[in-house]
């Protein structure tokens, strides 16, 4: 079936929207289309399960009734509507995402292999994962062991991911650049982060009176240089929630790329230290935890950058991003009027403490007034409770 084909496919299946079921059989028919497309005779799919998703994606898992082609018995279309113009588009970094992935070896995708994808369409088939837990699921189960071993599986997966897509930007730019999707996707990071670096400390001082000196301006605006420079960088989902990662006996596997983009890894490792702290409802993990999933990270990701092997440098590098990731997540949630409740005075906390072992005194006691003036206001006595999995 040739693309103009599967276009006029697509336009005959189109059905109304207020028909029962629409977004659930417009999906099965465009994975039909396209598995047809891809593999030149039709494959017909049934049973399919509406999943669910946070995402603007239509997410179905269906059965293949038979196939001559060795697919799976089970797979999942995802079948995304309209882009928004002025917007990323998600269809675009998810597609582009799992085209780079299925290019590598299998023990070296951490995600689902990607089976058949149409631009035009805006569908996506990728392998089915089965129903293995979720990292989440782990979290909030009642085995600590369970979660300890999956989080640290999660920790080896995302380094490894980081040291395989090291060298892969010009390859992530390129098919981006096949599906209209805009490539310098790090400006926005940039502009973000720059923003909270600059103007986060006024903001504190207008809420909670505590005033950051030109020491601390200055160690924030360099962190923030580092976070935006050409070191260190590779895929990463961006959306780290547990929720996206599956815990299979292959180790964790990643799911949900509609935002995924090549970027300085370390900003991925500082959720190591700052747990999930780009997801809202992260809790906390217990003492240790973060320095042994730390560790986990390190050793996959050393081999291709030798430099952070030395203690120093590594922490230094893990400190600035740890920065980054607190002072941008207090500026969102402080302008989205949100209560930070226990949340921002565990993040400024442990990084007055993790400021203080690297021996940035200016930063650690500004940090350590910043959780203190939280506390008092939102509190007192506030503190990020664990996650269930470890109560």
């Amino acid at each position: 079936m040739t693309v103009d084909t599967f276009d006029e496919a697509q336009d005959a299946r189109a059905d109304s929207p207020d028909e029962p079921g629409h977004s659930v059989e417009a999906a099965v028919a465009a994975g039909e289309t396209v598995l047809a497309g891809r593999f030149g005779a039709p494959i017909a799919l049934v049973e399919p399960e509406l999943l669910e998703g946070s995402g603007p994606a239509t997410v179905v898992r269906a059965r293949i009734v038979s196939s001559p082609f060795g697919l799976p018995r089970t797979l999942v279309i995802k079948r995304y509507p309209p882009a928004v113009p002025g917007v990323p588009d998600p269809f675009a970094q998810e597609a582009v995402s799992y085209q780079l992935f299925t290019a590598l070896s299998a023990e070296d995708r951490m995600c689902p292999e990607l089976l058949a994808h149409h631009g035009p369409s805006r569908v996506l088939v990728v392998e089915d994962l089965g129903h293995a837990p979720t990292l989440r699921d782990k979290l909030y189960g009642s085995e600590a062991r369970a979660a300890e071993r999956s989080l640290l599986s999660w920790a080896r997966s995302l380094g490894r991911m980081h040291a395989t897509t090291a060298s892969r930007e010009a390859d992530f730019d390129a098919l981006l650049r096949r599906l209209g999707g805009p490539v310098k996707e790090r400006m926005g990071w940039a502009q973000t982060t720059g923003l909270a670096c600059e103007r986060l400390p006024g903001r504190l001082e207008e809420t909670l009176g505590v005033s950051a000196s030109g020491a601390v301006r200055s160690v924030a605006a360099a962190a923030w240089e580092r976070s935006c420079s050409s070191a260190y960088r590779a895929f990463s989902p961006v959306d780290l929630s547990p929720d996206n990662n599956l815990v299979t006996s292959g180790g964790v596997r990643f799911l949900d790329f509609e935002r995924g983009r090549v970027r300085n890894a370390l900003i991925d490792a500082a959720q190591l230290r700052v747990p999930f702290g780009s997801c809202d409802g992260a809790l906390a993990l217990p003492a240790g935890m973060s320095d042994a999933m730390i560790a986990a990270w390190r050793a996959e990701v050393s081999g291709i950058w030798p430099a952070l092997a030395d203690n120093d440098v590594f922490s230094a590098h893990l400190l600035d991003h740890q920065l980054v990731l607190v002072w941008v997540r207090t500026w969102e949630i402080l302008g989205d009027r949100r209560e930070p409740a226990a949340a921002l005075v565990t993040w400024w906390r442990d990084l007055a403490d993790y400021a203080g072992r690297g021996g940035a005194e200016a930063l650690a006691e500004y940090a350590g007034d910043v959780s203190a003036a939280l506390d008092k206001r939102f509190g007192p006595g506030l503190s990020l409770p664990l996650y269930p999995a470890f109560r």
